[in-house]
């Protein structure tokens, strides 16, 4: 039953490997559960008197309320595969309420900060120098996730056409333009790349000829920002969170972000704007006739 569903995330729903072993270790998290704590073994007779159990229990394990609520989000995915395929009539979650999370701003580098990066990494001409210089503009420049960037193949790269071709979630595929300045580095980069002897087909790859690896392109950005700011959280995934936020504040349109970072919805892309209200207080402030500033 749980095996079916698996198959289901990973032939019709495109889940990468990753996502598809989180759903089965929530699950037979839950069907553990439900042997030691009701001698029962049977999911299509589950009540939810049982799952709120077993969510009090991962409370009393002091589990966050977020990571709860994803092994419940598994669950209730799994209930609604199997009501899909009339295995159940109801889904035991369907008046579920997710716990209470708190919110954490995720605050973006400012244009200062990411400049003075840009800066100190201009005069590179080493490979790892001028490697670490293009994973930097690209994650600024494009919005790219970390894990897109290193599944980037050469082949993915059009110098002419200024573009690089993504492979996003659900192997969704999406086209970002590249600014001159970042094809002037991946001049640089890919003529460095070629004095090495790779079998790689990646366009990112260590000094010993591998695929570049997540931990690594999560050192090197936070090396290179925590010289510059002191921002708690210093990662790839804020450095995309900048790329959104400063093209919103300059007015870009929240639709074309949308396809730029490549969200499904549009709901993901709007959790960007919160941070860029700064810029609309400011010609509120501005405009508005009551306004303290224009006393």
């Amino acid at each position: 039953m749980i095996e079916s569903f698996l198959e289901y995330l990973t032939f019709e729903k495109k889940y990468s490997k990753h996502t598809v072993s989180a759903y089965k270790n929530d699950l037979t998290s839950f069907q553990d559960f439900l042997i030691t704590e009701f001698n029962q073994e049977n999911l299509l007779q589950v009540h939810y008197t049982q799952i709120r159990s077993w969510v009090v229990s991962l409370v009393d394990l002091k589990i966050s309320n977020r990571s709860i609520n994803r092994k419940v989000s598994s669950l209730k995915s799994f209930y609604k595969f199997l009501q899909k395929t009339k295995q159940v009539e109801v889904n035991p979650l369907s008046k579920h309420k997710a716990l209470k999370v708190e919110k954490k701003v995720q605050v973006p580098f400012n244009q200062k900060e990411i400049n003075q990066v840009i800066s100190n990494v201009e005069n590179a001409n080493d490979f790892v120098s001028v490697r670490n210089k293009l994973i930097v503009e690209l994650f600024y420049s494009t919005g790219i996730r970390r894990t897109e960037l290193i599944h980037v193949k050469e082949q993915d790269v059009d110098i002419a056409q200024k573009t690089i071709k993504v492979l996003g979630k659900r192997n969704k595929e999406r086209y970002v333009p590249l600014l001159n300045s970042v094809i002037h580095t991946l001049h640089n980069y890919l003529h460095l790349k070629a004095e090495y002897s790779t079998e790689s087909k990646e366009l990112f790859i260590t000094e010993k000829g591998n695929k570049i690896y997540e931990t690594l392109v999560y050192r090197i950005i936070n090396s290179y920002f925590s010289k510059v700011s002191t921002k708690e959280k210093k990662s790839p995934h804020i450095l995309r969170h900048s790329f959104a936020t400063h093209l919103l504040n300059e007015g870009a349109d929240i639709n074309s972000v949308k396809e730029l970072l490549g969200h499904s919805s549009l709901a993901s892309t709007q959790v960007y704007t919160n941070t860029s209200l700064y810029k609309l207080k400011k010609v509120y402030n501005q405009a508005h006739p009551r306004s303290s500033k224009k006393k």
